[in-house]
Formats: structure tokens, sequence, C-alpha cells
């Protein structure tokens, strides 16, 4: 990661009127998140600070607060028959997400990885796009984050001050509870988030390629070579090949992991000798909210590029078609006087930005209007 914040946006954007800010998008606050949740790995440093903090907070917190703070002797308020299941499944996401992310940082930093160095290929369009999806990334990640943390906390403050006297504890009983309770906290935290934020990341990468085949479809309204048109395809194809490499080993094992976590918590819970509580299983839920939240994120992200390229593959065939056949009809005539201008087709009023719940989508529109393009 470079150390110096650039900007998403051109130098002179000050001469520019279409950018919504005159100091452009500076990637300061991401980069602050990343610092926050020790990230940052451009030195031998932060990585060993990256490391360190990792195995404090995803595997030794939660394996000192399983085996110490347990339980077996409390009241059924208290009790915890299900944090195994959460600890494990919090550690195991925050395993994968933290090694994604620290490989992905090493190999290509965040400008690179984000295909930022990619944007002076792109029209302002797209680079203003971008570059508000990026400064909407952490306030998505505090909206997902931040309600479950508020949940947790309060379920953890209602632990240690109702059980006080029932909880193991060591020296001042007071003081004890509040640093365990501070590590718990901040371990939920930091793995929940670390999860979060590389399906964020995810979600970053392919709004800019929907982005990217929202300004491609626009070539197919004017005239516009063949060649530039089977560029632009080449890109946008390479960088859907980058994606799929890049994120697929960390798709596949949350897609097994969120199955297998969920399937043992349903196995658990449905026992006929289970009495199931809102004390019991409510951080098991959050836990459960929060790993599904983070799929959620990925599926839909992946839904959307594949609806958004299915529907240019579409419009590039009726484009196609209509080309073919202009070239038929100016090879009609046996001596034409003058160029045979024969009227193309194509879909009226696309609009990208519905839904996916819209029961048609404008692209697949197969009533088509003329206009007058040549290739």
């Amino acid at each position: 990661m470079e150390n110096e914040t650039q900007s998403l946006l051109p130098k002179n954007r000050s001469s520019n009127p279409s950018y919504s800010t005159p100091e452009g998008l500076e990637l300061r606050s991401f980069r602050l998140g990343l610092n926050w949740f020790c990230l940052d790995q451009s030195n031998l440093w932060k990585v060993s600070l990256s490391w360190s903090f990792f195995f404090v907070l995803a595997i030794g917190v939660p394996i000192i607060s399983h085996y110490v703070l347990l339980c077996s002797n409390c009241d059924e308020k208290h009790r915890r028959p299900y944090d195994a299941v959460v600890q494990l499944s919090l550690s195991s996401f925050a395993a994968v997400s933290f090694i994604s992310l620290s490989s992905w940082a090493r190999k290509y930093g965040i400008r690179k990885f984000l295909f930022l160095d990619k944007l002076c290929d792109v029209s302002d369009k797209v680079r203003k796009g971008y570059a508000e999806e990026l400064q909407k990334s952490m306030k998505l990640l505090c909206v997902f984050v931040l309600p479950c943390l508020a949940a947790e906390s309060a379920y953890r403050i209602w632990w240690y001050a109702t059980g006080a006297s029932q909880i193991p504890y060591l020296g001042n009983m007071y003081v004890s509870d509040i640093i365990v309770c501070a590590l718990q906290l901040a371990s939920w935290l930091y793995r929940t988030s670390i999860f979060i934020l590389a399906c964020i990341f995810y979600q970053l990468t392919c709004h800019l390629q929907i982005l990217r085949l929202e300004d491609f479809a626009q070539v197919f309204q004017k005239e516009t070579e063949v060649r530039s048109i089977l560029a632009e395809h080449l890109r946008i194809r390479r960088n859907l090949r980058i994606i799929s490499h890049r994120f697929r080993l960390f798709l596949l094992l949350s897609l097994v992991l969120v199955t297998a976590s969920q399937f043992f918590a349903l196995l658990m819970t449905t026992r006929t000798t289970t009495a199931v509580n809102i004390y019991e299983v409510g951080e098991l839920a959050l836990c459960s909210i929060s790993l599904v939240t983070g799929l959620f994120i990925c599926l839909r992200s992946a839904t959307k590029i594949t609806h958004r390229a299915q529907a240019i593959t579409g419009l590039a065939a009726k484009w196609h078609v209509c080309a073919t056949i202009n070239s038929f009809d100016e090879a009609d005539g046996e001596t034409p006087m003058a160029q045979v201008v024969s009227p193309q087709m194509y879909p009226a009023d696309v609009d990208w930005e519905s839904d996916e719940e819209d029961e048609g989508d404008d692209l697949d529109n197969t009533k088509l209007v003329p206009i007058f393009a040549h290739t």
C-alpha cells in the first residue's frame, strides 16, 4: 500500500465542473479504516502489529473466554451452551478474511486491487460513480456492524451485571469484569468487521465493472468503430476474469463455512432436549445475522454483475443482427447512386438503475426503435 494519499479523480479536477466535489475523493477514510483494523502491512513493523492483533483478538481472547468463562455452574440465564459454535464460527471467518486481505494487500496494494490504477482508461461518469461508491463503503461497514455491536454490548453488560457473583474473576471483581468484557467486545467487533470488510471489497470491485458495463452499453447508441467495441469488451472481460480468480477461494470458503455453521447451529437448537430461550441463543442469533449478512453482500454483488453482463450479451446480439441486416440492405441495389441508410434497431429508454426485483428488464425488452448508426 502506498503511504501517500492519492485521489480517484484527476489532478486537474478543479477545471472539470462534472465532479460533485472540487477536491475529489481521497482514499483517506478507506486507509484510516484499514489502519483501525491493523490491516496496513506496508512494512515489517506493521505486518508484525497486524498479525499480533489477529492472534490476540481472533484466537487468544475467544479461547480464554470459552474455557474460563463457560460458567457451567451458573443459572440457566447465564449458561452459554452455544458459545463454542459462536466462537469457532467467528474465528474461522476472521481467519479466512484476514489471510485473504493480507494476501491481497501484499500482492497488489489497495489501489491496484480496487482497480484504481485503471480509472484513467474510463469515462468521467464511471470514475465519478466509483468515487461515490468508495466513499460510501465505510459507511456501509458501520451500518452492518454497529447495530449488531450495540446488541452484543447490551447482552454482555447484562450478563456481567446480573451474574457478577457467579462469573469467575481475578483480583477485584469489578475491574476484572470490565477488562474481560471490553476484550470480548473488541474481539467480537474485530472478527465481524474483518469479514464484512472483505465482502465490501468484493462489492466495490464488482461495482466498478457494473459501471463499466453500463457505460459500455452506450456505444450501441452511436456511431462506433467495431475495433473500439471489441477493445472495450476485451478489457471488461479481462477484469471480470481477474476478479473471479482473486475472490473465488474467499467466496467458496465463505459459502461453505456459512452453510456448515448454520446447519450445525440448527442441529443444536432443534434437539428435543434443548430449551431454547433468548438468554442462551441470543449471541448465536447475532453471530448468524452477521455471517449471513456478509454472504448476502457477496451474493448480491455477484448476482448484479451477472445480470448486467447477460443484459449486455443480449444487447450486443440485437445490435449484431441489426448491423447484419443493414449490410444486406446496402448490398441489394445493383448500382447504388448514394449511400443507403437503413435504420438499425435499439431498445428504447434503457434504465440501468432498476432494481432486481422488477419483473422485467428494459435491456431485455424486445420493443425496438430505429437509430441510425453505422459500424
